[in-house]
């Protein structure tokens, strides 16, 4: 059974991993309601910065969008989702993107940089966190919360310690060392995982806790996904979590993980769907998905885009709610080629009444 742990803020609304900030007052119909073949009047230049979960995706979703809208021009910059969420808070960026929703004092400090009635959070996909690996002549290999956390932990050292034996009495493991990979840089993917192992070991919980950023224990770091499936690659015995598609992109092998019903789930876009189905939403749209189960992978999270209610002037309002809408309405066959799961119907109505609320102060 999913369960989504989520925190009521009131006047925010949030939704994936994408920032808008909106401002309150009686807006005209967007043309962004309209296809955006019909739009090609649309001329402004995006920026934004955040999330390096979400990347791939975004950049694809850029390069079609801009087909469709050559006036257009967006550029979204890969710097982990605690550099998007400072930039926008900063407004040196038109839109941020985060895989953690953004806290309340963030909240705060973004709507007095702003005097906006509400910052949106605008939620696009739902990925996995792999946790992939590199040892020489191993497939197939399981972990469970608890193991997991005591290797983040530096507890578990050795590849074929028992606990990690007993989950795969059919693999020959090493006595070789886990050479442990984490972020270095604030990361939204760094919370998705650090919330999992937050919530299912009392260990963890106690001694490191949950967020962009912790004090890691043991292990090396790595800038972005792309640093730490560097880091994973570069040493035998390496183990680090990442977005799925970076483990794919590296050649990595990664891990089944036992979700809450016991079931060794490995990380792909049919079960990244799954432990985002049935989900309940809350009117904020900031949730964690936990409590996994059935065919669900345990380590799932939303991205989202953070926007405001104002701000903006009318061309770069336009374009940006006609680039999300875009994404959310005719991107979802790139996230799934990219293994990303799109955020299902409910959900993406939620995301994009949120979209309509881009600027709607002027």
């Amino acid at each position: 059974m999913t369960r989504i742990d989520s925190r009521p803020l009131a006047g925010i609304a949030l939704a994936g991993s994408l920032l808008v900030a909106a401002c309150g007052g009686g807006a005209a119909p967007s043309p962004a309601t309209q296809p955006p073949g019909s739009m090609a009047h649309l001329e402004a230049t995006l920026l934004g910065a955040g999330a390096t979960f979400p990347d791939p995706v975004y950049q694809e979703w850029i390069g079609a969008f801009r087909t469709a809208e050559p006036g257009v021009r967006i550029t979204y910059e890969p710097i982990g989702s605690g550099g998007g969420v400072q930039q926008f808070i900063e407004q040196t960026t038109d839109f941020g993107g985060s895989d953690a929703f953004m806290k309340d004092d963030e909240i705060t400090a973004a709507l007095d940089a702003r005097a906006c009635d509400a910052v949106l959070h605008i939620p696009t996909v739902f990925g996995a966190v792999a946790v992939a690996y590199n040892l020489a002549g191993v497939d197939g290999l399981v972990l469970d919360s608890d193991t997991l956390a005591k290797i983040f932990l530096g507890t578990i050292t050795k590849w074929n310690d028992a606990a990690i034996q007993a989950l795969n009495a059919g693999l020959s493991l090493p006595d070789e060392d886990i050479i442990v990979a984490h972020r270095s840089d604030g990361s939204g993917t760094t919370s998705i995982f650090t919330t999992y192992l937050d919530h299912e070991s009392s260990d963890w919980s106690s001694q490191v806790g949950k967020g962009k950023e912790v004090s890691w224990p043991s292990g090396v770091g790595g800038q972005g996904n792309d640093g730490v499936a560097a880091a994973i690659s570069q040493n035998d015995g390496g183990l680090g979590y990442v977005e799925l598609s970076y483990a794919i992109e590296n050649g990595l092998p990664v891990a089944r993980l036992v979700n809450d019903d016991g079931n060794a789930i490995e990380p792909t876009l049919e079960s990244t769907a799954a432990a985002a189905d049935g989900i309940s939403i809350p009117d904020d749209l900031r949730f964690n998905i936990l409590d996994v189960g059935g065919d669900g992978y345990p380590i799932a999270g939303a991205t989202w885009i953070l926007a405001s209610t104002c701000g903006y002037d009318t061309a770069k309002a336009d374009a940006l709610k006609a680039f999300i809408r875009w994404g959310l309405e005719q991107g979802d066959s790139i996230a799934e080629e990219l293994l990303y799961a799109p955020i299902g119907d409910v959900l993406q109505q939620k995301a994009l009444a949120n979209v309509d609320r881009i600027n709607e102060q002027g």
